[in-house]
């Protein structure tokens, strides 16, 4: 047997155990086999047994918390917030929510509002960390504790400025898989298209891992990245679009970004253009899994895949890690999985409510922790 299918099966039995996908340092002969195995493993029901934490602190009493969200026209934004305010209603604490907007002035006046409120937390989502150094400083100094949701580009505490902990799943490892499900479903073919904006890090993390994944494809082709601000998505996409299939025509097989919501704009443009259903552009998201491009993926609609988060439970683990700082523990360090969705696996783990909630039993293992019904 040679080396690269030993490699290929070592991967998929260290997946298939549970491990967290490694994104390898560079390429490798059978490539292919390898990225094979790993969307198998990543499409995998993901719900079954609980592996977050069993253990914590009781739920502290009377907190107050605002949910400052760089736009809540995401559906993983708004996602998190709804498990976020479900836990904490269940908690009896205060929560609210503060929309940005989309773009970097308003979110930075939200986190102003949200400061002024004196909470005893703020949960940022997506809001950028670096740009908004001093206000988190403010918050600090003031004894709020801050938490965050996809403002940064990994999850865990990060020291500078101090957020007790950002949560998600390791973007670089979502865009890999999104890239890897472009280079299997073209067979080592894929001429992909990126869309990014780089002014997010997360955003660079997750540009950067779609395309190391289609570069080590060598009979694939990275045709080109684009800019599509994320504040701008409903007014930018459409043109952006027809300037793609213009520029690149029959080309252009495979579009992939980091967020579903550019789809809700590419896909019109796409049928404008007189291109069926079910002929390329194939579209793929490292992210969000919004309600509407299950919808697109389950019906044939130029999406083939989304990389989602479970964003309501990240919203009941938002809480838990509050309540560990309330109580002066350091963080739970769960980090969840990554998981791939596609037409066969379209309808589990939330999916037939058009989401990704992983039917683990996560709401009655935190309350357990936090000692309420």
């Amino acid at each position: 047997m040679r080396r690269s299918t030993l490699l290929s099966l070592k991967g998929a039995l260290l997946l298939g155990a549970g491990l967290s996908l490694t994104v390898p340092a560079f390429a490798e002969a059978g490539f292919l086999d390898r990225m094979k195995a790993d969307v198998a493993a990543a499409t995998a029901p993901g719900g079954g047994t609980w592996d977050g934490p069993t253990t914590g602190p009781k739920a502290a009493k009377g907190k107050t918390v605002v949910f400052v969200s760089l736009t809540q026209n995401s559906s993983g934004n708004s996602d998190a917030s709804k498990g976020a305010g479900e836990a904490a209603q269940l908690l009896g604490w205060n929560f609210s929510v503060i929309d940005g907007k989309g773009n970097s002035t308003d979110s930075a006046n939200a986190l102003q509002q949200a400061i002024a409120l004196k909470p005893d937390g703020i949960i940022l989502a997506s809001v950028g960390l670096e740009s908004n150094k001093a206000a988190i400083d403010q918050a600090n100094a003031a004894g709020i504790v801050v938490v965050s949701w996809h403002s940064t580009d990994s999850p865990g505490p990060v020291a500078e400025p101090k957020v007790f902990v950002n949560v998600s799943t390791p973007p670089d490892q979502i865009a890999y898989l999104a890239g890897e499900y472009a280079v299997v479903h073209g067979n080592g073919m894929a001429k992909a298209e990126v869309i990014s904006d780089r002014q997010y890090p997360i955003v660079v993390t997750k540009t950067e891992g779609i395309e190391k994944a289609i570069k080590e494809c060598d009979t694939c082709q990275l045709l080109s990245e684009d800019n599509g601000p994320f504040g701008e998505v409903p007014q930018r996409t459409p043109s952006l679009m027809n300037s793609l299939l213009q520029k690149f025509g029959k080309d252009l097989g495979y579009m992939l970004t980091f967020n579903d919501v550019y789809f809700d704009f590419a896909v019109p443009a796409i049928k404008a253009a007189g291109i069926e259903p079910g002929s390329p552009p194939f579209l793929i998201s490292a992210g969000d899994g919004s309600e509407s491009a299950y919808q697109r993926i389950r019906t044939g609609q130029f999406q083939i895949a989304t990389v989602p988060e479970p964003a309501v439970m990240h919203g009941w683990q938002l809480i838990d890690e509050l309540n560990r700082a309330f109580n002066g523990q350091p963080p739970s360090g769960y980090v969840t999985k990554v998981h791939l969705v596609t037409k066969d696996n379209i309808d589990a783990d939330g999916g037939d409510k058009n989401r990704y909630d992983p039917q683990n039993g996560y709401q009655g293992e935190y309350k357990k922790i936090w000692g309420v019904n």
